[in-house]
């Protein structure tokens, strides 16, 4: 039988920092340049990046000295329930005695400022701008090869009104 993961309980002010309800939010919704602060946005645009996702923030995360832990969730300002628009990120900012973990993360803000500086450097960013490039080349080809064939597509050619 697989081992059970940590048991989650309601939170109350007598828990300790270091469990994990305690650990901040971080929804890639956050930090994305792509929504207005009523959509969800907490930092300012020039500090966000474009349509960021939990894997990013993992990603960045894990190199960091912070524990954190991924959970499947649906942030409540978001209009699309697509997979791709799902998940957060939980981080750990003080220990149980109520001291931070990193000197160099004190506030969630200062987390996030973090992650969204990083995304950009990220070897999965750094190939995507090239792909949009490539894909309309590719398909205006296939759309010219197949607009000057002739068989295909056309008009109601020898249909005549069915009754």
């Amino acid at each position: 039988m697989a081992a059970a993961g940590p048991v989650r309980t309601n939170w109350h002010p007598n828990m300790k920092h270091n469990e994990v309800e305690r650990w901040i939010c971080i929804y890639p919704a956050y930090i994305n340049s792509k929504k207005t602060r009523q959509e969800g946005r907490r930092l300012p645009k020039e500090n966000c990046v474009e349509n960021p996702t939990y894997v990013e923030i993992r990603d960045v995360l894990s190199v960091s000295n912070l524990h954190f832990v991924v959970e499947n969730k649906q942030y409540c300002r978001e209009k699309s329930r697509e997979v791709q628009f799902r998940g957060r990120v939980r981080v750990q900012l003080r220990n149980a005695d109520g001291t931070l973990c990193s000197n160099e993360f004190a506030t969630r803000e200062s987390v996030m400022k973090h992650v969204a500086g990083k995304i950009p450097q990220l070897k999965t960013r750094q190939n995507k701008p090239n792909e949009p490039q490539a894909q309309p080349q590719s398909s205006g080809a296939t759309a010219g090869s197949s607009a000057g064939g002739g068989g295909g597509g056309g008009g109601k050619k020898g249909k005549g009104k069915r009754r």
